[in-house]
């Protein structure tokens, strides 16, 4: 998935401040997806329309499983 200016890349690392502490002043939407996921890649557009439909009004973040398996578990 790539970024957009609505959609946030989530790590292990910024998990906390994009999502957590976010979600005090938006709601925030996290899409779980891997790249191997077939079902997450057919997806991944209509998520990301979604962050760019909604900017503003919520975050949509999202959770590579492999890169963040932290996050994931």
């Amino acid at each position: 998935m790539g970024a957009t200016m609505a959609f946030t890349n989530v790590t292990d690392q910024n998990f906390d401040a994009e999502v957590v502490q976010a979600s005090s002043t938006l709601p925030v939407l996290v899409d779980f997806w891997a790249p191997w996921c077939g079902y997450c890649r057919r997806i991944a557009p209509a998520v990301e329309a979604l962050a760019d439909e909604l900017d503003g009004r919520i975050r949509v973040a999202g959770v590579n499983v492999d890169d963040a398996p932290d996050v994931a578990a």
